[in-house]
């Protein structure tokens, strides 16, 4: 399924991720993949790949059901080391998998606020609140709804960033990562896992819906990604690729990376082009 419109055009890209994450939200089984009971980066379950980025099983099995939908590509939790009685922000919470993980980190000092641009997806993760709290003790999480590229938070009141899998999906992106850099309290920090590109991918594929929603035809070149935090303010940047992720979905045989192999110039394949990239930096 190909873009009608101009796939540059802002708001088609806000109006498509929404309603494809509105329907994951919805739907049984659903995923931004397109098709079948799997998770949007591959056809095996959310807990297989959270465990295989990382997440500790033990606290997979805290959250509330249907609070891992499978759309991760890494784990920004372990790689911001919260620490109690932070505030931490995540960027596109979704059904609040990474957010309710953070809280427990933070503590009861803490606060964990997840910020997604989807109602259902907000719907979702609020109803999970009641099971969080009465597995962990803690009254520490919300949820808010607004767009990443204008975050419904004040200037210098983070002491922590998080996303995971979003920020490629924003028309926008150096807006999103100045509005990161005006939501940091001085000394605070950034732990992001995304998409990005080693090299660009074939026109076809970025207009394709599939990859669209599926957090692939927005990603950028790594080398941009890091331009953009510099340019927002951010130091202490340092980027980690993580390609064998991107192999571990292939392997999944899922249907949105079949496609994709079969647009791909021959004898190469989506880790060629696609990695997992974790970014932290620092607010001077």
């Amino acid at each position: 399924m190909a873009l009608t419109t101009d796939p540059k055009d802002p708001e088609l890209i806000r109006q498509t991720v929404r309603e494809g994450y509105g329907r994951i939200a919805e739907e049984t089984g659903a995923s931004c993949c397109g098709g079948g009971a799997s998770s949007c980066c591959g056809s095996g379950s959310g807990e297989a790949l959270a465990e295989r980025l990382g997440y500790d099983e033990a606290d997979l099995a805290t959250l509330p059901d249907g609070a891992n939908m499978g759309l991760s590509c890494g784990n920004p939790t372990a790689l911001a080391e919260l620490k109690p009685g932070e505030v931490v922000l995540d960027l596109g919470s979704g059904g609040g998998f990474d957010v309710f993980l953070a809280g427990k980190n933070v503590g009861p000092t803490g606060r964990a606020i997840g910020v997604d641009m989807t109602a259902e997806m907000l719907a979702k993760a609020r109803r999970g609140l009641g099971t969080y709290r009465e597995r962990t003790g803690l009254d520490n999480v919300e949820f808010r709804l607004g767009e990443i590229e204008h975050l419904p938070v004040a200037d210098n009141s983070v002491d922590v960033i998080i996303s995971n899998c979003v920020i490629n999906l924003s028309p926008d992106k150096p807006q999103v990562w100045r509005e990161i850099h005006r939501a940091l309290k001085p000394g605070g920090r950034v732990a992001v896992s995304d998409l990005a590109l080693v090299r660009p991918l074939p026109k076809e594929i970025v207009d394709m819906v599939e990859s669209l929603i599926g957090c692939i035809a927005g990603a950028v070149l790594v080398s941009d990604t890091e331009r953009m935090a510099k340019e927002a303010g951010l130091t202490a940047i340092v980027l980690e690729s993580k390609h064998a992720y991107i192999d571990a979905m292939t392997d999944w045989q899922d249907p949105l990376y079949q496609r994709i192999a079969q647009l791909l110039p021959k004898g190469t394949k989506p880790s060629d082009f696609v990695t997992s990239l974790y970014v932290s930096a620092r607010k001077r």
